[in-house]
């Protein structure tokens, strides 16, 4: 029985079990409903479900109209964010599945667009080849009028005759032979038969002779450019009818995003070894899984100490347990084998555990700050835990490096005009207890549960795709969001 009420715990994990086999629009609202109870919540749990909702919506949808998905992307997006603003997140994956959406759509355009201009080539009219190595011979009173016989040698014994005695020799030996004589070739035609092909102009003549839209004598049926709307080949209708199917690639994208989520910690990890070395005292804070996993990648090859605030008063407990004991299985930031993951003092790794206010008096003797992130913003700077700005800025004084890690599925297009509204607060009687009654009454007691830090406290990102600065985040943004997916809300 307990078993039955652990797996019908509403979160994350249900909302897993039940996506597929749900009704979309259900799933949508039980996705809201857990927001809006942040009964699922931090960035990478709200990315996942999105994912998993998005998929199961494009899933579900007949695309008749590309447009008409997006609409219906962005309609779902838009209730997500209004359910839970600050889980930035949310709008970011929804951003990155409209721009899959947009890049198949337009592979696809492309290779139909491909498609007719490779129709469009093959029903150009042109001379075929059999036929010009079975050119008819000239008599020789014409080819001394060849118009390619310039600083030819002239024949010892050449007959004047006039243009009308020319036309009835020729007339007459063609007559003899059996055939009918092309025309007599000028300097702006080539040597195309006429009577097996149209007379090809050269690139000089285009403006004197207009293109007739009558079709050619010799083009079967079927092969007319588009511009005559007529069908296309059976060469081209194999590669229009080998086009790639939209949403099952869309659904591919988005299933490769989700592996993106499942895979960046450990390619963040990748990069510890470059940014750590041996002998460093090491600054963290919070019990972030991106984190803990960047520190135990180091420690395989590196010995170094970690000095570790406890996070008072959200996030003191799951900083415990990180450093001390494994891991509970309550922490909403683990999924899968990460519940496993062994503490850091078991990997050999001496932690010393100190409170906030300790910070600034042992910054001097720290090599490196490593933050976790909550979300990281289009102008550097990011939104952390509670406690991560006092850190940085102790940093800045100090003259210490600081080091965020975050996957770039927390980065966001979003500029911070307000950034209050990027914070959210939590219970404040873990700040100060309601039993004392007579001293609440008198302040008023707030309980931030993010700080928002400027890009100028950030030296250096690490997210799965390396290292970069501050500066350099608006090129990850414009490779990653499509300009015209910045603003949800549909504009009337």
């Amino acid at each position: 029985m307990p078993a039955s009420n652990l797996a019908m715990t509403p979160g994350l994990k249900s909302f897993l079990n039940t996506v597929r086999s749900s009704p979309v629009e259900s799933s949508i609202e039980h996705l809201i409903s857990l927001l809006k109870r942040r009964q699922i919540r931090n960035s990478r749990p709200c990315a996942i479900a999105t994912a998993y909702l998005l998929r199961r919506v494009v899933a579900s949808f007949r695309i008749t109209d590309i447009g008409r998905l997006i609409e219906r992307v962005q309609q779902v997006g838009n209730r997500l964010t209004a359910a839970q603003p600050r889980e930035i997140a949310v709008g970011n994956i929804v951003r990155r599945v409209l721009g899959v959406i947009r890049d198949e759509a337009e592979e696809d355009r492309d290779g139909e667009t491909s498609g007719y201009s490779e129709a469009g080539s093959e029903s150009r009219p042109h001379t075929p080849r059999e036929n010009q190595s079975h050119r008819p011979g000239f008599s020789s009173t014409i080819s001394t009028f060849s118009p390619l016989r310039h600083g030819g040698i002239e024949p010892m014994e050449t007959p004047t005759l006039s243009r009308a005695q020319m036309q009835d020799d020729v007339f007459s030996s063609s007559a003899a032979e059996g055939f009918q004589r092309p025309p007599l070739l000028t300097s702006h035609t080539s040597y195309a038969v006429s009577n097996t092909a149209p007379m090809v102009t050269s690139m000089f003549s285009l403006l004197s002779h207009p293109i007739s839209n009558a079709p050619s004598p010799t083009a079967s049926p079927g092969t007319r450019s588009p511009a005559n709307r007529s069908t296309l080949n059976a060469g081209s209708l194999e590669t229009l009818n080998a086009a790639k199917d939209l949403r099952e690639e869309v659904i591919e994208g988005i299933r490769e995003l989700i592996d993106e989520l499942d895979q960046v910690d450990d390619q963040i990890a990748g990069y510890a070894l470059e940014h750590i070395h041996s002998n460093e005292i090491i600054l963290t804070h919070t019990s972030s899984v991106t984190v803990q996993k960047f520190l135990l990648k180091a420690a395989t090859k590196r010995k170094f100490t970690v000095i570790h605030a406890e996070s008072f008063p959200n996030d003191h407990e799951a900083t415990h347990a990180t450093v001390a004991r494994s891991q509970s299985g309550d922490v909403e930031d683990d999924l899968g084998p990460e519940l496993f993951q062994k503490p850091l003092s078991a990997a050999g790794i001496t932690v010393i555990l100190i409170p906030d206010a300790a910070v600034f008096a042992l910054m001097s003797r720290v090599n490196k700050v490593i933050l976790g992130t909550h979300v990281v913003l289009a102008n550097g700077g990011l939104v952390a835990a509670a406690g991560a700005k006092t850190i940085a800025k102790a940093a800045r004084m100090h003259r210490t490096p600081v080091v965020v890690v975050t996957g770039v599925y927390k980065l966001s297009p979003i500029y911070p005009f307000d950034f209050d509204s990027l914070i959210e607060y939590g219970d404040a009687s873990k700040v100060f207890g309601y039993e004392d009654g007579d001293l609440v009454d008198k302040v008023d007691v707030e309980n931030p549960l993010f700080d928002y830090v400027p890009a100028e406290l950030v030296d250096l990102y690490i997210t799965n795709l390396g290292g970069h600065a501050p500066s350099y985040l608006y090129r990850i943004v414009s490779d990653h969001y499509r300009t015209e997916d910045t603003n949800l809300v549909k504009v009337q």
